[in-house]
C-alpha cells in the first residue's frame, strides 16, 4: 500500500513540475510578443536639398567644374524610423562591384578620390548627430575641386549611416545619394569590348535548334562614366541572320571599370560555323543635356564551329557506302577479267591439243 502511494506521490509530483514548466513558458512568451511586436524600426531618407533645407527634385548631385572651383551644397538626412538614431553622414568613393552595379565603399573605409573632396561645416570630411523619429536636418556641405585634379567623371556618393550594435557583430544601414564630379578638360567617353567568347549548346542528333552563350567584357576605358544599350546577335555564313537577337541595357561603368555579362541565344541550327557578336551604344545617364556626350558606338564578335554531325555521319555512311560499293565492283572485275583469261588460257590449250593430235597421227 505504502508502494502505491509512493508511485502516486510521484507521478504527482512530475505532472506538478511540468504543469508549472508549462505555465512559465506561456507567461514569458506573453511577455515576450508584445517586445517582438514594438521592435525599434531603423529608417533613413537621403535627398539633394536646395539653399532652404527643403529637398528640389534632384535624384543626384552632378557638377561640372574646373581643377580649382568649388561649390556649396545641402544634403537633407530624414529619420523614417520609430526611434531616436545616431546619424553618421561621409562622403566616399563609388566604384562597380563584381556584378557590375554601382556600389560605395564601407562606411568606415577612407576614400582616396571624390569622396577626399567633400567637407562639412566642420572642415571634416565625417559627421554624426542625433535625430528624433520624424525629424530631418539639412546638412551643408562644400565639395572643392584639386588644383591638379584630372578631366573627367568622379564618381562617389554622401550617405548616411545608422549602425546598431549586436551581440557579435554590429548592423551599419546606409542610405546614399549619388555624387558625380565632372572635372573640365580633355573628356574621353569611350567603352571597348575588352574580350569576348561563346559556347555552342544543343544535341547532336537535332541539327536544326541549339543555342550560344556569348561572354563579354565591357570595360571603360575613357574617362566619363556611361551606361550602354547593347545588341547580341548572331550570323553564319555570307552575314545571314540566325537565332535570337538580345538587346539589354549595361548599368552604368565608371572610368576604369568593368563588366562581365552573359548572353544566351537560341534557335541557331548546325550551321558548321556561327559568327556570334555583340553591339555596344554607349550613353551618358544623365538628365542634364549638358552633362550628355556622344560616344562611339563599337562592335565585336567571335566564331564557333556548329557541325552538323547527324549531316556528317550522314555524307560519311554515304561515302563509306560508295567505296565499299567501288571496292566490290572492281573486285568482281577482277574476279571476271582473272576468269576470262583462265578461260581463254584453256581455249587455247584445247586448240593446241586439237592441232597435235593429227599431226601425230600422220606421222604413224
Amino acid at each position: 500500500m505504502s508502494t502505491a502511494l509512493s508511485r502516486f506521490g510521484s507521478r504527482a509530483g512530475r505532472a506538478l513540475a511540468i504543469a508549472l514548466v508549462f505555465l512559465v513558458a506561456l507567461t514569458g512568451a506573453a511577455t515576450l510578443a508584445p517586445a517582438a511586436a514594438h521592435a525599434d524600426e531603423v529608417g533613413i531618407s537621403t535627398v539633394p536639398a536646395g539653399a532652404d533645407g527643403k529637398a528640389d527634385g534632384r535624384t543626384r548631385f552632378s557638377y561640372e567644374l574646373n581643377p580649382g572651383q568649388q561649390v556649396k551644397d545641402t544634403f537633407l538626412v530624414s529619420n523614417t524610423g520609430t526611434t531616436e538614431q545616431t546619424f553618421t553622414v561621409v562622403g566616399t568613393d563609388a566604384f562597380n562591384d563584381a556584378q557590375g552595379d554601382y556600389a560605395l565603399l564601407p562606411t568606415s573605409q577612407q576614400p582616396t578620390g571624390v569622396g577626399t573632396w567633400v567637407h562639412f561645416a566642420d572642415g571634416s570630411g565625417r559627421i554624426s548627430f542625433p535625430l528624433a523619429p520624424g525629424a530631418s536636418r539639412a546638412v551643408p556641405f562644400t565639395l572643392e575641386i584639386p588644383a591638379d585634379a584630372t578631366p573627367g567623371d568622379h564618381v562617389g556618393g554622401l550617405l548616411a549611416s545608422v549602425v546598431t550594435p549586436g551581440a557579435e557583430v554590429s548592423l551599419d544601414r546606409r542610405v546614399a545619394t549619388r555624387l558625380y564630379a565632372r572635372v573640365a578638360g580633355q573628356l574621353q567617353p569611350m567603352l571597348t569590348v575588352a574580350s569576348i567568347s561563346a559556347d555552342w549548346g544543343g544535341d547532336w542528333w537535332n541539327p536544326f535548334d541549339g543555342s550560344v552563350t556569348l561572354h563579354y567584357v565591357v570595360k571603360n576605358t575613357g574617362n566619363i562614366a556611361l551606361a550602354a544599350n547593347t545588341t547580341a546577335a548572331v550570323h553564319t555564313w555570307l552575314g545571314v541572320p540566325v537565332g535570337t537577337t538580345v538587346s539589354s541595357p549595361l548599368a552604368e561603368l565608371l572610368p576604369g571599370s568593368a563588366a562581365a555579362v552573359d548572353v544566351p541565344l537560341t534557335g541557331i541550327a548546325q550551321w558548321g560555323f556561327v559568327n556570334p557578336g555583340v553591339t555596344v551604344s554607349p550613353f551618358v545617364q544623365t538628365q542634364d543635356a549638358a552633362l550628355g556626350l556622344p560616344a562611339p558606338v563599337i562592335s565585336r564578335d567571335t566564331f564557333v564551329f556548329t557541325p552538323p554531325w547527324v549531316f556528317l555521319i550522314l555524307v560519311g555512311l554515304g561515302v563509306g557506302v560508295f567505296f565499299l560499293v567501288r571496292w566490290w565492283r572492281r573486285r568482281q572485275e577482277a574476279r571476271a577479267q582473272a576468269w576470262l583469261e583462265y578461260m581463254e588460257e584453256q581455249n587455247q590449250a584445247a586448240r593446241e591439243d586439237e592441232l597435235v593430235a593429227p599431226a601425230a597421227g600422220t606421222a604413224s
